[in-house]
């Protein structure tokens, strides 16, 4: 058996009491045992499941990761304790809780050309934006709608209405373009066709001069943002029904667009921006800089510089507020701006091995989140731990994008033209 599993003999050896928060088929009975000191959690998670087929004969082995004193244990146990000063003369406690790694890869969903934009927000299908200036539908791994019209390559794509989607089949979709232009799109995504559905935009936004990087909706739904090179606009985007009866929902809805704000201070593109809160943007740029704006007023809140030009921006983990960012190096960066005067990452992932080109929080963990690289790995990652807990290299070039679906799955399209479904991960 391989280094740190339950066959390799041990000098020393430590005693261990195991416990969890899952449910009783998968708890262990709380009594301490004698363990070598230098397994690793793989054999950790091997003595774990044998004494869970003692006592359940139908058991199924799973992998488990493990806890001592709220820290995911990543290299072999007699290491851990001495890097963190834990003595080994009495019965040690680990937590034991499922391993965070995909348990299922679906088959590739083929596009045309690079798959730089997803979106996984709704459950019952994903969104992706391609360089074929093309958004799509994806549904149980068939594309059901192209979206067409861009002249150009798609850099972002957003669902709209994400606080009525779950009940309503009418999707609305913004997507932006290198062609400088902002398209928004009506859907029926529960629309029964046979055939692939080609859909017009009903709404095109004109005006940039210059490719337009990222957009990012307000949570109503009510407006949109948009980023383009050296500064960010507001576009201001209105749902108006002209009749609230049934008849009424099966005409068009007619959109109104137009820039209302414009919120200057960047000096080079604007790469990635996220709307958390009615009056809150987060941008990020070219420039070094991550900015926080007040939208009402267009006031800087607090500004970050990290010396590297960024790619992306998520905001999330603990109260929605610690912003994930990468960019022109291999390193993920983590802040708080909740502590005054620390401009220092509160966080760094240094796994990757190339440029970061997308990061997102799980939307219900604020432990976990994903990035992408052109060194073509997804990596799923844990606050509690340096090191990646899994590394998914499902794509044979790089990676441009990524995002949560269905609170199990991470979904991601690259350079090899494909949309990869990753699932099974148990996130608690």
């Amino acid at each position: 058996m391989g280094n740190g599993g339950m066959g390799e003999e041990a000098s020393t050896q430590v005693q261990v009491r195991f416990t969890t928060k899952l449910p009783p088929p998968l708890k262990v009975a709380a009594r301490s045992v004698a363990v070598p000191s230098n397994l690793t959690r793989m054999g950790l998670s091997e003595i774990v499941n044998h004494i869970l087929s003692v006592g359940d004969s139908d058991h199924q082995p799973q992998p488990f990761d493990f806890l001592v004193d709220g820290e995911l244990v990543r290299m072999p146990l007699e290491q851990f304790l001495l890097a963190k000063g834990i003595s080994a003369e009495k019965v040690l406690e680990i937590e034991y809780i499922k391993a965070v790694i995909p348990r299922k890869q679906d088959d590739p969903c083929p596009h045309d050309d690079w798959v730089s934009a997803v979106d996984g927000s709704n459950k019952r299908f994903i969104l992706t934006g391609c360089y074929d200036g093309c958004a799509r539908i994806w549904q149980d791994g068939l594309s059901t709608h192209v979206l067409e019209g861009h002249s150009d390559a798609i850099t972002s794509v957003s669902i709209i209405n994400k606080k009525d989607m779950e009940s309503s089949s009418i999707i609305y979709v913004g997507t932006a373009s290198k062609d400088r232009t902002l398209r928004f799109w009506k859907v029926d995504a529960d629309e029964p066709s046979k055939n692939l559905k080609k859909v017009e935009p009903f709404t095109v936004l004109n005006g940039h001069t210059s490719a337009v990087q990222s957009i990012s909706s307000e949570p109503s739904g009510d407006m949109l943002w948009a980023a383009k090179e050296a500064d960010v606009e507001d576009e201001s985007v209105s749902l108006k029904k002209r009749k609230s009866d049934s008849d009424a929902l099966h005409e068009k809805s007619q959109l109104e667009g137009s820039a209302i704000s414009t919120l200057n201070g960047h000096t080079q593109c604007v790469a990635s921006v996220v709307w958390t809160e009615r009056q809150t943007l987060y941008s990020a740029s070219w420039d070094h800089s991550i900015r926080r704006w007040d939208v009402s007023t267009g006031e800087n809140t607090w500004n970050m510089v990290c010396g590297k030009a960024l790619n992306c921006l998520d905001i999330g983990g603990e109260g929605s507020a610690l912003v994930a960012a990468g960019g022109s190096d291999p390193v993920l960066r983590i802040w708080d701006p909740r502590r005054p005067g620390n401009i220092a990452p509160v966080y760094q992932f240094s796994s990757h091995t190339s440029w970061i080109t997308s990061c997102k929080w799980h939307p219900k963990s604020w432990l976990h989140l994903v990035s992408t690289s052109y060194d073509g790995k997804v990596m799923l990652w844990d606050l509690r731990t340096a090191w990646p807990l899994a590394v998914i290299n499902s794509h044979s070039d790089k990676v441009l994008c990524a995002d949560w679906w269905r609170d199990d799955s991470v979904v991601t399209g690259g350079a090899d033209s494909k949309l990869f479904i990753s699932s099974g991960i148990s996130v608690s």
